[in-house]
């Protein structure tokens, strides 16, 4: 480390006991790998039941959209003061807090009456799950010895990857075999364990720190994101020009460029050190997880309409075709510290990158309406891997940039650069695809009358609907619509390859050269914090 990183705090060791043996730690990672997926799961788990709220509730869909958005947006916004509030109050008050707080919020959601009490209910999920998400991985790098830590970080890598496709695999299935009201037996069952287990075997921590908290900056941090992320959501919605997106980036931005100066100002008090973005851990991390999530969320916004409205595959098969590249991602996720600790983590995050590239870079050469799933598994596999081997040693990287006091702070950044990578690959390979779609499908409308012809110019979901009612044009309008689609879906995977590449250029010169922790500063050395 550089002489940019701050003094480390003390950290408090909060109770008796001993450094937990090797037992208590599978026992630590499995309540912490159980709580995130409670929270994993419920950011995409509601997908699957848009249209059951809309017909139970007459909702619109701006309205059903946020009823699933508000969710993340609280979320996000949250992390970062939390995560500090965390390190200083307790990290496992602060878990068991957010645990039970996740859990009334789903209860009430499950038996909601109206769209406004869900939306109530999404919130304080939302605020929950950022009290819970940051302490899972604080609680394993300040816990797990540093023989370990990378270990446990990649089961925690591989359940924030993989845990979305495999909660909304599970989310689907019991809408299909029951009612969608049920699919928030999972998180509450999820819940459940994680506290039973939190409360016996999670060890507390907490930070002694010299300076007061700082609340300037939890502030102004939690309006960036608001900003910037809310005109991610909104803004192929609405437009990109409409002056609700265009007020939301403005405060957004200026709300970040005040965070920046106002950090910078209070130093080794600050939120977050952003001269630490100097270095090549934190830098190179951070860039990895918010352009690999990116391309992770995009895809899966132009997997799910192939599936269903292509493949003619119902919600849950289509879930299900998601499986493999979870499963992959999940494993190598689990394998990449091992490839670290032989090869270097920037060769690792490289190969990784690589592979996911490639994997982009086939699914736009092969994929086709006849050859169907075949098309792009090869693809999707390969996708898996890269992301799993790339987003360990980059979560690594992050956490490892910052003092071991700060690991709520720490764990809040990397959560922050995985919501803001999501929303915008959704954002952006969203927009490519539909645009790519309009453009293919628009000189393909003749002898269609006006208004069926507008109605299959809005996505390929709405072609295959509306295409009865042209008669003898039925067949040619849905293989047109689904050749348009699938061009659509080319330009998106090329625009993704020529991201990717960038990314792989960049860490393969400038990654992270290993995944050391930070350095302990002689003048103040934090103490071992995993102890009951």
């Amino acid at each position: 480390m550089s002489s940019n990183q701050p003094p480390q705090s003390a950290a408090v060791p909060v109770g008796g006991g001993g450094t937990p043996d090797a037992r208590q730690l599978r026992a630590i990672l499995m309540a912490v790998s159980i709580a995130l997926m409670a929270v994993i799961a419920s950011v995409s788990g509601l997908n699957v039941a848009q249209t059951h709220m809309a017909v139970e509730w007459g909702a619109s869909q701006t309205t059903v959209l946020w009823i699933i958005n508000i969710y993340t947006l609280a979320l996000a916004a949250l992390l970062l003061p939390l995560g500090a509030i965390g390190d200083r109050l307790g990290r496992k008050p602060m878990l068991i807090t957010g645990l039970i707080i996740f859990g009334a919020a789903s209860v009430v959601a499950g038996l909601a009456p109206s769209a406004a009490v869900m939306i109530g209910a999404r919130v304080a999920a939302g605020v929950s799950a950022a009290m819970i998400m940051p302490i899972t991985l604080a609680v394993i790098t300040s816990t797990f010895p540093e023989e370990e830590r990378g270990k446990a970080i990649g089961v925690w890598t591989g359940v924030a990857g993989g845990g979305g496709i495999l909660g909304m695999f599970l989310s689907a299935f019991l809408v299909d075999v029951a009612d969608w009201r049920w699919l928030f037996v999972l998180p509450v069952a999820l819940v459940a364990v994680a506290l039973a287990m939190t409360l016996k075997s999670v060890p507390n921590s907490r930070e002694r720190s010299a300076h007061s908290f700082d609340t300037i900056g939890a502030l102004v941090s939690t309006v960036a994101v608001i900003g910037l992320i809310f005109v991610l959501q909104e803004g192929p919605e609405r437009g990109w020009t409409d002056p609700v997106s265009l007020i939301s980036l403005a405060v957004g931005v200026v709300a970040a460029i005040t965070f920046v100066v106002w950090e910078l100002h209070r130093r080794d008090a600050s939120l977050l050190d952003v001269r630490l973005f100097r270095e090549r851990g934190l830098a190179g991390g951070s860039l990895t997880l918010l352009v690999v999530f990116g391309v992770q969320a995009g895809i899966a916004v132009v997997l799910f309409p192939f599936f269903q409205a292509v493949l003619g595959w119902s919600g849950l098969l289509s879930t299900a075709a998601m499986m493999p590249m979870a499963v992959m991602m999940m494993t190598a996720s689990g394998l990449a510290p091992r490839m670290a600790a032989k090869i270097g983590a920037r060769s690792t995050m490289t190969v990784g990158i690589a592979l996911s590239t490639l994997g982009l870079a086939l699914m736009a050469l092969f994929v086709s309406v006849d050859d169907g799933y075949l098309s792009i598994l090869p693809g999707m596999l390969a996708m898996g891997i890269g992301m799993g081997l790339s987003m360990t040693p980059s979560t690594e990287a992050i956490t490892s940039s910052l003092p071991r006091a700060k690991q709520g702070v720490a764990s809040a950044l990397n959560d922050v650069t995985r919501e803001f990578g999501t929303a915008l690959g959704v954002a952006m390979l969203g927009a490519l695809l539909a645009n790519g779609y309009r453009g293919a499908i628009d000189d393909k409308l003749g002898g269609i009358p006006q208004q069926t012809a507008d109605t299959a110019r809005e996505g390929v979901a709405n072609a295959v609907e509306v295409a009865p009612s042209t008669g003898s044009h039925a067949q040619d309008l849905i293989h047109t619509a689904q050749q348009s689609f699938v061009d659509g879906w080319q330009q998106a995977m090329w625009a993704g390859v020529a991201v990717m590449g960038v990314l792989l250029v960049y860490v393969a010169v400038h990654g992270p050269k290993g995944s050391a922790p930070a350095a302990t500063d002689e003048a103040e050395t934090a103490e071992t914090v995993a102890v009951r």
